[in-house]
């Protein structure tokens, strides 16, 4: 087993998901059902983590005004609230979840204003992890925070011997690619959406994809995984190129899924699986998360079942 876990969320939200038989854009909906839970994408992640049966130290910036959802969360789970209090309310993120179409609309409101002494706080909060740990950044970032945060958390944690998984996307992203090598993230997780804007063009074949995330990868990233939706995952490592795929899941939600696909891939390093159990059991992380609303997964054998039906196919380098 490797170290301990640490999630680093910037911009939190509390999901509220509303459940429709079919969205009717322009005209009044009757929800099914609707459910606030609290998120964004580190509390995601930890909440998985926690169901898998692996604790995590929550760290991040939290609203005052409504952080009752937060601190319920991590006392149920046992997640270590390490976040830390800003003024203000954490963002609302609006789910509109189509059951005839199997897809969810996402409405994403701004989070409270924040600034450089609250990254400089939250930058204090990580001076404690240590080498072989496991630290996540995950997500956007606030209102307030310069574009390079997640770029500046990243090289103080490689400076520290950390294990950095970064998950984010934009111009964040970006500047953290930018780092120096010796501070570049050990993963990180786009979907196709995000590896096509950092490429500043369209990926359409599954080709274009993993050409540019080995692109990535040569530039000092040791490991690039790519969700794909239904088309499953790519992992892109020194040694190889591999495609995951499960039969197709009839989704409750796919909020959540790539959060869930991330705490599968910290989950695997924590248990010290090579490249293609990671990525099963990433792949299966996020297949189970499809038939829950909210960041919880289902107990662990539903889970390794999953992982022992994904197929991987080896693709060859650019």
């Amino acid at each position: 087993m490797s170290g301990a876990l640490h999630t680093v969320t910037a911009n939190p939200a509390l999901d509220q998901t509303v459940t429709l038989d079919a969205l009717n854009i322009g005209a009044v909906n009757l929800a099914r059902a609707a459910s606030v839970n609290a998120g964004g994408k580190g509390v995601n992640v930890a909440s998985c983590l926690a169901d898998w049966g692996l604790r995590a130290c929550a760290h991040g910036l939290l609203g005052r005004d409504n952080a009752a959802p937060f601190e319920q969360l991590f006392a149920d789970k046992r997640i270590d609230d390490r976040m830390l209090r800003v003024a203000g309310a954490t963002r609302t993120n609006i789910k509109l979840a189509d059951l005839s179409r199997g897809d969810t609309t996402d409405i994403n409101l701004p989070g409270p204003a924040t600034g450089e002494a609250d990254l400089q706080a939250l930058a204090a909060g990580l001076d404690h992890i240590a080498a072989g740990e496991i630290a996540i950044l995950a997500g956007s970032l606030p209102p307030g925070l310069p574009a390079d945060a997640w770029a500046r958390l990243c090289r103080q944690l490689k400076r520290q011997g950390a294990w950095v998984l970064l998950d984010s996307s934009g111009p964040a992203l970006a500047a953290a690619l930018a780092n120096p090598p010796p501070a570049l993230p050990d993963c990180i997780k786009p979907n196709r959406e995000e590896l096509e804007q950092w490429a500043g063009r369209e990926l359409p074949a599954l080709n274009d994809v993993a050409q540019c995330a080995q692109a990535l990868q040569k530039l000092g990233i040791d490991r690039v995984i790519v969700s794909l939706g239904e088309q499953g995952a790519l992992l892109v490592d020194s040694q190889q190129t591999l495609l995951a795929s499960l039969p197709p899941q009839r989704p409750l939600s796919t909020v959540g899924a790539g959060d869930a696909l991330v705490a599968g891939l910290a989950a695997a390093r924590h248990q010290a699986l090579g490249a293609e159990d990671s990525l099963r059991l990433a792949v299966a992380f996020a297949a189970a998360k499809l038939q829950r609303v909210g960041p919880h997964l289902p107990p662990p054998q539903h889970i390794q079942a999953l992982a022992a039906a994904v197929s991987l196919k080896k693709l060859e380098a650019a």
